[in-house]
């Protein structure tokens, strides 16, 4: 159970690029802090995007992360946060690419609950997944 998020059973850790596109995924139990789901991601990056220097991510996973990714992986962890004072809901600089990720796999069925018992089961649903919205994005239809 994650308290902070007030959610039992299993969190989905995505690294899109920035059309969306999944790069990683992670699932994981939901015990587990946000942050700690970071480094795990961030691990199946490590030797597969040459290219990748920055990486934006939300508020939640600020503090000694930042450092780990500078050593870990010689990215830039660049923190999207919100503006002091605003309430309500706020359109955040490249936070809504995630985020449009996450709804697009939330309309398939396999994912829209967590039907698997198994987390790389889970894990291979998302990816099977964005699979298909690929192919549908290269001939539509």
């Amino acid at each position: 159970y994650d308290a902070g998020k007030k959610i039992s059973g299993r969190k989905r850790h995505l690294v899109v690029d920035t059309l969306g596109l999944v790069m990683a995924v992670v699932v994981h139990a939901a015990n587990i802090q946000d942050r700690d789901g970071a480094k795990l991601v961030l691990r199946k990056l490590a030797g597969r995007f040459s290219r990748l220097a920055l990486i934006w991510a939300d508020g939640g996973y600020a503090g000694k992360l930042i450092d780990w990714v500078a050593d870990f992986g010689h990215w830039i962890l660049w923190i999207v946060k919100r503006c002091d004072g605003v309430k309500g809901f706020v359109v955040l600089p490249r936070r809504w690419v995630v985020e449009r990720t996450f709804s697009w796999l939330g309309k398939y069925r396999r994912l829209s609950k967590d039907y698997e018992s198994l987390t790389d089961s889970s894990e291979t649903m998302v990816q099977i997944a964005m699979i298909n919205l690929m192919i549908h994005r290269l001939k539509p239809g």
